[in-house]
Parts: structure tokens; sequence; C-alpha cells
């Protein structure tokens, strides 16, 4: 793998790990209720149940792969359309958080395990994984160093955002669960998404 295509899959996975979703909830709300120390086990917890989602996607691509060229170039189309979809979905969201009714006794451990259950239980992160990784493999060339490369990239920059979301929720608690602040959120992130599934298609194209 190039250094240039790898770079290029850093700002995608920036771009993903940002993205309000289940494990940002999860790390925000986490963030807000029990600081950044204590969520620190949540933040593990969700790379624990991302990597099950890497191993399951990575043998499954590298199967494909070895069976066929024509759909491994197929997943690569539909990939960067999910991903213009993804970002379509973006705009239209419309939430806020709550952290009502939040037991504030809970250990680490327990928060750990939570964690591990968001991303397993999400289904979401799976078939993002299914889009993006594929636009990044070259088919011609040895699967699991390229699979192993972007695995690690993807846990390591998720991690680093996880923190960032606790850190910054821990001291702007009041900010962050605004419904106006996530929309913006969304819109901005779904922005990116659309343009970047159009990039990955003109590129296939």
């Amino acid at each position: 793998m190039s250094v240039e295509i790898w770079l290029a899959y850093v700002v995608a996975a920036i771009i993903f790990s940002f993205a309000p979703g289940s494990g940002t909830v999860n790390s925000i709300s986490n963030g807000m209720v029990y600081g950044w120390r204590k969520s620190l086990a949540s933040i593990v917890g969700l790379q624990l149940g991302m990597a099950v989602h890497i191993i399951l996607v990575g043998v499954g691509l590298g199967a494909l792969v070895a069976q066929s060229a024509v759909a491994f170039s197929l997943i690569k189309w539909i990939g960067a359309a999910y991903l213009i979809w993804l970002g379509i979905q973006k705009w239209r969201e419309h939430n806020a958080l709550s952290i009502e009714n939040v037991d504030q006794s809970v250990t680490a451990g327990c928060l750990f395990r939570r964690a591990v259950l968001v991303n397993l239980t999400n289904p979401k992160t799976i078939v993002f994984l299914v889009a993006l990784f594929p636009q990044f493999i070259n088919a011609t060339q040895p699967q699991l160093p390229q699979l192993l490369i972007l695995g690690m990239t993807t846990l390591v920059i998720d991690a680093c955002v996880m923190l960032f979301y606790v850190c910054l929720a821990s001291r702007f608690t009041h900010y962050i669960r605004s419904a106006s602040v996530m929309t913006r959120l969304n819109r901005i992130f779904g922005s990116m998404f659309i343009g970047c599934g159009a990039l990955l298609a003109l590129a296939r194209a």
C-alpha cells in the first residue's frame, strides 16, 4: 500500500470516526456523566467491538477477492453509493443527547462491557467498513497486509477521536447536548460523506 493511498484512507477514517453515531453518543454521554478518566474504559470497549467487525470484514473481503474480481469491483461501486446515501441521511438527522436517568454508580468494567456491545450490535459499523475498505484495497496485491494496515489505522484514529469527544463532553456538557449542535455536526459530516462517496465514484469511473 502506497503512502498516498494510506493518507487518503486516514482522511476517510477521520471523517468516519468524527461523524455522529452510536459510538460517538456513547463517548459523549460517558464523558458528560462520568468524566474522562472513568470513560477511558468505554473507549477501549468500543475499539474491541470494532476490531471484531474489522476481522469479519477482512475475512469476507479476502475471500471475495480470491473468488471474483468482478464482485469485488461491484462492491466498490456499491460502497461509494452507500457513502453518498449515508451523507444524505446524516443531513436529515435532528437529534440531541440525553443523559437522564443515568446510574452514576456504574464501574469502569461495566462501561467497558456496554461499549463493546454498542459496537458489536451496531450493523452500521460493519456495513460502513464493507463500503470503505474496498476503496483502498488493491486486489492484485496481497490482501492481509493491506487489511492489517487499514484495520489498525481505523482503531487508532477512532480511539483518538473518541478520547477527544470524551474530554470535550466532560468540559462542555450543556453545549454538546444541544440539538442544534448535533444537527450542525450531522450536516457537516453528511456533506463530507457525500463528497467522499462522489470522489470515490469518480475515481472508479
